[in-house]
C-alpha cells in the first residue's frame, strides 16, 4: 500500500500507530488509503516491533481454604458484582483495540498456570480482584514486573496501584439510616473477614452505630453469597429476636437475610428494616426491593482499566490510588 501511494512504508507505520508527528496531509492520505484498500494491520508482526500483545488479564483470585456454597466458577458468572466490572472496564479497552482476558485463580494449581501464562508474555498487564490477606499473587505478580492494578485496597503494603471505593463511609451511611428510621436494635452481617473490604465496612458501620450512642452490635460473618447471608440472618434472630435493623456487607447477603424474615413472619421494612451494600441488579431484583449503599463499580473497573493502560505505556509511573464515594440509594427495605 506504501508504494501505491507514494509514501513510504515508515510513514504508513507512523499513521496506523498514530504518532503524532505525522504531517496532517500525509496522515489524511494513508487514512484514506486505508479505508479504500480494507487494509488491516498483521497484529502479529505489529507485537514483534512494539513488543506489545494488546492484550490485558483480568484475574479474579480466591484463597484455597474458602469453601462457597457454589462452585467457584458458578458463583464468579452468576454474581453482579464481576459482571459490573467487566462492563467498566471494557469501556475503556475496547475503544483502543484491547483484548480483556478473564483468568480464574480459585485453587494453587491454578495459580501456578496463571502465573507461567503471565511469565510467557501473553498480556501487556493485569487487573486483578484479590483482597484476602494471604493470597500470594499480588506479589508475584509484582515481582514479575508486569503492570498492575488492584481492585480494592491491598491486604497488605505492596507497591501496587488500586482503586477502590470509601467502604467506611458507605457503612456510615447505612448506620445512620437506620438511626433515623428509629431502629433501636441492629445487627450485621459481614463478609469474609480476611479481606480488608469487609473489615473497613463492618469497622465504619459499627463506628456510625456508635456515634449514636450504640455501643454493641453483632455480627454474623459471612462470605458474600445468598446462602450465607440467610445462615447468618438465622442465627442473628435466634441470638437476638428483637432484632429491628440489619446492614448486610452486599446485597445478595441482605437477599439471603429478607427470605429469612419473610419465613420467620418478619414484615420488611415494619419489623426489620435491612439494609445492603452495592447496588447491584439483585438490590432491584430483591422483594421488597433492597435499599443500599452504592458503590459506582462501572466507574471503578474503568479507572482500573485507564490507570493499568498509563502503567503499559509508562513503565516509570509512580504507583498511585483512586478512592470513589459511595451514596445511600433508599428503596422499599429501610
Amino acid at each position: 500500500m506504501a508504494k501505491t501511494i507514494g509514501v513510504s512504508r515508515a510513514t504508513v507505520s507512523r499513521v496506523i500507530n498514530k504518532v503524532p508527528t505525522v504531517d496532517p496531509v500525509l496522515r489524511q492520505t494513508v487514512e484514506r488509503a486505508i479505508e479504500a484498500t480494507g487494509y488491516v494491520p498483521n497484529q502479529a508482526a505489529r507485537s514483534l516491533v512494539t513488543r506489545r500483545t494488546d492484550s490485558v488479564a483480568l484475574v479474579i483470585s480466591e484463597p484455597e481454604h474458602r469453601h462457597f456454597d457454589d462452585p467457584f466458577f458458578g458463583r464468579v458468572f452468576t454474581d453482579p458484582f464481576f459482571g459490573r466490572m467487566v462492563s467498566g472496564a471494557m469501556s475503556v479497552l475496547r475503544p483502543l483495540g484491547i483484548q480483556l482476558v478473564l483468568m480464574l485463580a480459585e485453587n494453587a494449581d491454578a495459580r501456578a498456570k496463571l502465573m507461567t501464562y503471565l511469565r510467557q508474555g501473553h498480556v501487556d498487564g493485569v487487573i486483578i480482584d484479590s483482597t484476602h490477606l494471604d493470597d500470594p499473587l499480588p506479589q508475584q505478580i509484582v515481582e514479575l514486573g508486569l503492570p498492575i492494578v488492584l481492585c480494592g485496597r491491598p491486604a497488605k503494603p505492596y507497591p501496587i496501584s488500586y482503586v477502590d471505593v470509601d467502604h467506611q463511609s458507605g457503612a456510615r451511611l447505612a448506620a445512620d439510616h437506620l438511626v433515623a428510621r428509629g431502629c433501636q436494635e441492629v445487627g450485621t452481617i459481614s463478609g469474609p473477614l480476611d479481606m480488608s473490604a469487609a473489615q473497613d465496612r463492618l469497622t465504619g458501620f459499627r463506628a456510625g452505630m456508635a456515634q449514636h450512642g450504640h455501643a454493641y452490635i453483632p455480627c454474623v460473618e459471612g462470605n458474600f453469597t445468598v446462602e450465607s447471608g440467610e445462615r447468618a440472618m438465622e442465627q442473628l434472630l435466634d441470638e437476638h429476636p428483637r432484632l429491628d435493623g440489619v446492614f448486610a456487607a452486599n446485597d445478595l447477603m441482605a437477599q439471603g437475610a429478607l427470605t429469612v424474615l419473610a419465613a420467620r413472619g418478619r414484615r420488611v421494612p415494619q419489623d426489620v428494616a435491612v439494609i445492603g451494600f452495592d447496588d447491584s441488579s439483585a438490590a432491584v431484583s430483591s422483594r421488597p426491593p433492597l435499599t443500599t449503599v452504592r458503590q459506582p463499580l462501572e466507574d471503578m473497573a474503568a479507572a482500573m482499566a485507564r490507570n493499568l493502560m498509563n502503567h503499559v505505556e509508562d513503565a516509570e509511573l509512580r504507583v498511585s490510588s483512586h478512592i470513589f464515594e459511595p451514596t445511600l440509594v433508599i428503596r422499599e427495605s429501610a
